[in-house]
């Protein structure tokens, strides 16, 4: 009939708890007992007290934002900045209930039927502290913007830490930051603006002030932001209309400089669209009006050579000059002199590259600069394409950048060696790191799109870029646009703070109510031991399983064991509910491997072995556990010539069997068939 087996395995673990937990509910109910017993008025004035529901980082005691409290039937409760849920739910108070909790980058321990939350007595006026283990590195802070950002401290009757915080400037929710000190402020400004009264809000900038640090709030406890607004309230649009007449603009680049009579002047790189891009040029704030003007607009539409679409500007030095340098391709790679006169003029900026001055990418016929020596030159370069992470990875592919050559964008996870593609990213010097540290957005990251947020260092903002720790993870979420904050870092650069737009973008996943589209804050204490990133020594790791032939102990009919290498990370494996279970990968040939990276679904192996064999036959450990927990296992071991390599599950962690979105096995082809059997033999 069609019945999913892990269907079938549901309704008797529901059986199994009603027998366990509820003795005497499925026990029949005589005639006798008809409607003798009272049953409670449910239908007078309900004006109960709140009850407290705070949810805090197990290793900080912080409250979380943004957690999801779901009820058995779906009813879903967010926590605010403070980490509370003020529940008030009719029909749930005096009784025990149970909250299924979510939350991106935080976890619950699972129990035995897969279930992740906590049962709770839910009395008026009562509270109750429940923890979430953090799996970020990152620490999670609150939310800046947006409507009800402490809406239920304040149902509570507790005090919020900001001025505002239910709503400030009608603002319901905005898009990517960039910040800047500016004539004894902090200013900070948006792309389009959400608000309470239409669906359509403000596509031209929008902005605030706040104090500096010396003077403001902690930033630990949060931002009180001036908003820069119209008459009605609502912010106001800082860009004027312009002369190219298209309706959307954005500011990307902050830069100040001093101007011919040596004041101050904030500038900023923009770029308008209709919607598509339309015009680039450079923006001048006016301190009296309170809006951007036109400095200059740049001639035709080149995003290549001009800043203004995206990414963050930073300050920098190099050989006694003051340059911006802009993130508007992914990686910092255009800049210019920090001089008004360079800023306006587009012919005096420059590009990070290795192309031939005055020439453009172009596939296999790019043009590479070479020394008298034959070493690739990669340089700052006026009027030349510089180079993005993908163009950089197919000349490296089509041999014009050659073994030997320096590679500035070829980012690799620290622990996997997987290849990290950056969407956007945000650098500045650091000095507890003794580097130029990068906050950077993955795309095609495996559980969102654009969600994933990674750290990593070098030792000049241009790179070279070559070693990526993920620090933050969102599962089918977006997060993009990081901005980090240089005037908010602590203890010598130890703790540094960024944000970045939270919003279901690029995703199918439901809006998350108050929190989607609008900026949260996060810490990163860069003192954390997991931030080492000491490159991999020895040679480069391949990934060699992918579409190899596997087979398996068991599988369900709609989840073979093919699909845990074919580089789909929606589709997976899943074997039956029942210790021990195996899948394996025949590699079509003695390989050296010294790596395996195993992505469970739900369904995970609590104890398992990594083994290797030459004939499928012969199995010898490699790795083993005892305390798996899901998600990601890197499994690093001593480098072994096999054929064969297989996961050996002897323990599930669930009540279901075990399931593999993707195995991977990392090593390199053996040289010669005589050199992989002579380490076989070994």
């Amino acid at each position: 009939m069609g019945f999913h087996l892990r269907k079938l395995s549901g309704v008797i673990a529901g059986v199994m708890l009603a027998a366990v937990l509820l003795p005497g509910a499925i026990t029949p109910v005589s005639a006798s007992d008809g409607n003798a017993a009272k049953k409670p008025v449910q239908t007078q004035i309900y004006n109960q007290p709140l009850f407290k529901i705070h949810v805090v980082d197990a290793a900080t005691g912080r409250g979380i934002p943004a957690v999801e409290l779901k009820t058995t039937n779906n009813i879903r409760f967010y926590t605010d900045s403070a980490g509370n849920v003020a529940f008030d739910e009719p029909g749930l108070m005096n009784e025990t209930v149970f909250f299924h909790l979510s939350s991106h980058g935080y976890e619950v321990p699972m129990d035995m039927f897969g279930y992740r939350g906590q049962a709770v007595n839910v009395t008026p006026g009562g509270s109750i502290t429940i923890q979430m283990n953090r799996i970020n590195i990152a620490e999670r802070l609150y939310r800046v913007t947006g409507q009800g950002i402490y809406r239920d401290t304040v149902m509570l009757g507790e005090t919020p830490p900001i001025e505002e915080p239910l709503l400030n400037g009608k603002v319901m929710g905005q898009d990517s930051v960039q910040t800047i000190a500016y004539k004894n402020k902090l200013y900070w400004f948006w792309g389009d603006t959400d608000r309470p009264s239409y669906p359509l809000g403000n596509f031209r900038v929008t902005g605030a002030t706040s104090k500096l640090p010396s003077q403001g709030l902690d930033l630990d406890a949060g931002v009180d932001l001036d908003y820069i607004t119209r008459e009605d309230g609502f912010v106001k649009s800082l860009v004027p209309p312009l002369s190219d007449g298209a309706g959307i603009a954005w500011i990307f680049g902050l830069m100040t400089v001093k101007d011919n009579s040596g004041e101050e002047r904030l500038l900023a790189a923009y770029s308008t669209h209709d919607p598509n891009p339309h015009s680039f040029g450079i923006l001048m704030f006016n301190d009296e009006k309170q809006e951007f003007e036109q400095l200059v607009q740049f001639p035709g539409v080149s995003d290549w050579r001009y800043a203004g679409m995206g990414g963050q500007g930073t300050y920098y030095e190099d050989n006694g000059k003051g340059y911006y340098i802009f993130t508007q391709h992914e990686y910092p790679n255009i800049r210019v002199e920090a001089k008004m006169d360079a800023i306006v003029d587009y012919t005096q900026y420059e590009y990070f590259t290795p192309l031939v001055p005055g020439t453009t990418y172009a596939g296999a016929n790019t043009q590479l600069e070479r020394g008298a020596d034959g070493k690739l030159v990669w340089g700052w370069k006026k009027n030349t394409q510089q180079l993005t992470q993908e163009q950089e990875k197919e000349l490296i592919g089509l041999g014009l950048i050659q073994a030997g050559d320096e590679r500035y964008f070829q980012l690799k996870d620290a622990d996997s060696g997987d290849e990290v593609q950056i969407a956007q990213s945000s650098v500045e010097w650091n000095e507890y790191r003794h580097s130029y540290v990068m906050i950077g957005q993955e795309k095609f990251g495996k559980t969102s799109l654009l969600g994933e947020i990674w750290f990593a260092e070098a030792p000049a903002p241009n790179g070279p870029w070559t070693v990526a720790k993920k620090i933050i993870t969102h599962n089918e979420y977006s997060f993009y646009n990081p901005s980090q904050h240089e005037y908010f870092i602590k203890d010598g650069g130890r703790y540094l703070y960024f944000e970045a737009t939270f919003t279901n973008s690029y995703t199918k996943a439901p809006a998350m109510p108050r929190y989607n589209y609008n900026q949260m804050m996060y810490k990163l204490d860069l003192a954390n031991p997991e931030l080492n990133l000491a490159p991999p020594t020895g040679p480069e790791l391949v990934e060699l399983a992918q579409g190899k032939a596997v087979t398996a102990s068991s599988s369900e009919s709609a989840h073979q064991a093919a699909d845990a290498n074919d580089g789909n990370s929606q589709t997976r494996w899943a074997s039956d509910s029942s210790d021990p279970q195996w899948i394996q990968i025949d590699l079509g040939a003695p390989s050296l491997i010294s790596r395996v990276k195993l992505d469970w679904e739900v369904a995970y192996g609590r104890a398992y072995k990594i083994q290797v064999s030459g004939d499928g036959e012969n199995w010898t450990d490699v790795y083993s556990t005892t305390s798996g927990d899901g998600g990601s296992d890197i499994a690093n071991f001593d480098e072994v010539s096999a054929r064969y390599v297989r996961m050996y599950g002897t323990q599930r962690g669930t009540m279901y069997g075990y399931s593999l979105y993707e195995f991977k096995v990392f090593g390199r082809i053996a040289g010669t068939e005589a050199e992989a059997a002579e380490q076989l033999e070994g």
